[in-house]
């Protein structure tokens, strides 16, 4: 995983915060919330000098057939994590929990659970709430406070990152920098718990890898990164953005990867992706830190397809460790 570059010129910060009408101002974290994180020094520990290559962890999103089908509770996810798969880290949906992210009953319970089965928290991936690439002034701001909870959210469940939409109106261009001017002032306060603010390619402009890099560039601050997902490269219908390329564009300000995954060959191979070539760029560009499966397939069942992933990004991790 990368470090952060340098803090940028805190007079930019500013305009970028003026910008949304003051981040100061629009903060309504919880105090519990802010209280009980832990800091960001306790996040997460080193790896290991020659550790594997990468860790694997699991997107709850692979399970979404059985979260909504009530034969999973989202309180049971880290368990289910542990026992099934192996896996110790897990990456959270908001849908699964959106009544919660500022319940600390609720997060102390996940947080114990996690703690109980020895599965680290990775992030939050946040939807529906708002757009903050909105023309609107007014309705980015309203946007913005939405996620402040879950920033204090992830601190407190000892995530390192939110993944959050840059969904908005407008040019490319307009629409590029009132993004970045959001994911900016999102940043201002996600680093005061540790957090990273990280967008993944997610449908419309968003799956343009060339866009999505400009929009970080913009943002220009050292909490702003990206979550490349393998799959998600369909900007709109019948149009695909070449998905090594986009990744490729994403990788420099990555904190975290998403293999996304839908169906396999006899060979275990996945059949859209070349996971192969997929790592190869996500390894080249220097990344270490763990790569989340997201089994979206609908020919395997769910833990059927987690494991075919795992066991695909297994094998070509025991490959390219063999050959360093």
């Amino acid at each position: 995983m990368r470090t952060p570059p340098p803090a940028s010129d805190p007079t930019r910060r500013t305009l970028f915060a003026s910008a949304l009408g003051g981040a100061g101002g629009l903060i309504g974290l919880s105090l519990a919330g802010r209280a009980l994180a832990q800091p960001a020094s306790a996040q997460a520990a080193p790896a290991p000098a020659r550790g594997p290559l990468f860790e694997i962890s699991l997107a709850q999103w692979s399970l979404h057939k059985l979260l909504y089908g009530g034969e999973l509770d989202a309180l049971d996810f880290p368990r289910f994590t542990r026992e099934t798969f192996g896996l110790g880290e897990v990456e959270y949906v908001n849908s699964f929990f959106k009544d919660h992210g500022a319940d600390f009953a609720y997060l102390t319970e996940l947080r114990q659970r996690c703690a109980d089965h020895g599965v680290r928290s990775g992030l939050i991936m946040i939807d529906g709430e708002g757009n903050l690439g909105a023309a609107d002034a007014a309705e980015r701001r309203k946007a913005c406070e939405r996620h402040f909870r879950w920033i204090s959210a992830a601190a407190f469940l000892g995530c390192r990152a939110i993944r959050v939409n840059a969904a908005g109106t407008g040019t490319p261009e307009e629409h590029s920098r009132q993004a970045a001017e959001s994911l900016h002032a999102l940043a201002e306060v996600a680093q005061d718990f540790g957090q990273f603010v990280l967008v993944e390619n997610h449908g419309g402009r968003s799956s343009d890898g060339g866009w999505l890099a400009q929009t970080i560039r913009r943002a220009d601050h050292p909490r702003v990164g990206t979550l490349p997902d393998f799959g998600n490269f369909q900007i709109e219908s019948g149009v695909w953005y070449d998905r090594y390329k986009g990744v490729q564009e994403l990788m420099p300000f990555a904190q975290a990867v998403s293999a996304k995954s839908h169906d396999f060959d006899a060979e275990g191979n996945e059949t859209g992706t070349d996971f192969r070539r997929m790592l190869k760029i996500v390894l080249d560009a220097g990344y270490t830190g763990p790569i989340g499966i997201e089994y979206e397939g609908s020919v395997l069942p769910e833990v059927e397809g987690v494991r075919a992933t795992q066991r695909l990004l297994e094998r070509l991790r025991s490959e390219f460790e063999a050959a360093r």
